[in-house]
């Protein structure tokens, strides 16, 4: 029996990601890859099947064999690179949000810390439609890309489960953060609130430096603000 509205109503996360995983069916220029984030394996099974059967343009569907770092099974589905890639994503929203009784989606473009509502106009802006403009496209995102923020971190890894920041590293227990804010250490600085105190906040930060590595933190009120290259991420503890 095929999936009916609803069936995966409250199992599959409200953000998905586009181009932040390699391609299995070729160059990645070529090919746009989605990746869902379900909350058990045979529900994410269930999704592929109905991603397969139910869109002809869609060149595979696959989901992780096992349950990610971040407690999730991913859906992986991928498309041809087109003009029409912007469309062909978003039907697939569309049915995926009869299943789930979700209205509103959001899309990760290449594991940017920003979300954007998952509208053909949003789409058509961020994902590139042309191979030829694919490489100039993530490039740009590269520094915008939560993994790349912390290439300096002691980290063993850094996820992203809709607007929440996991990190963890080998033997210890993972830090949990409310994504608050990205963008240049200047403009973050000058628009972020809260009392700054060292004294008060060194603890935490020093906690922070040994887990993380050698980055510069500080910490306004209940927000901690790290840096790197430039690029100051505003996070809070959860």
């Amino acid at each position: 029996m095929g999936l009916r509205d609803s069936d995966l109503k409250d199992l599959v996360y409200d953000v998905f990601e586009v181009d932040s995983y390699a391609s299995k069916m070729g160059d990645d220029k070529n090919i746009v890859t989605l990746s869902f984030s379900v909350k058990d394996k045979d529900p994410a099974k269930d999704l592929v099947s109905f991603i397969e059967k139910g869109y002809d343009f869609v060149l595979d569907a696959d989901v992780t064999p096992g349950e990610q770092s971040d407690g999730t099974y991913k859906v992986f589905v991928e498309i041809e690179r087109s003009k029409e890639v912007a469309d062909q994503i978003n039907e697939i929203i569309d049915g995926v949000r009869k299943l789930t009784a979700k209205e509103n989606f959001r899309f990760r473009y290449y594991k940017d810390f920003r979300s954007k509502d998952a509208t053909v106009d949003n789409l058509q802006e961020v994902i590139p439609s042309d191979p030829d403009n694919y490489g100039i496209t993530a490039n740009e995102s590269n520094l915008n890309n939560f993994k790349n923020f912390f290439n300096r971190s002691f980290l063993d890894s850094i996820e992203m489960l809709e607007e929440t920041l996991v990190i963890k590293k080998k033997y210890a227990n993972p830090l949990v953060f409310e994504f608050i804010n990205f963008g240049n250490v200047l403009d973050i600085k000058n628009t972020i609130d809260g009392k700054f105190d060292l004294m008060e906040s060194y603890p935490e930060i020093l906690f922070l430096t040994k887990y993380i590595g050698d980055y510069n933190i500080s910490k306004y009120g209940d927000k901690l603000v790290f840096e790197n290259g430039g690029k100051a991420l505003v996070v809070k503890r959860i």
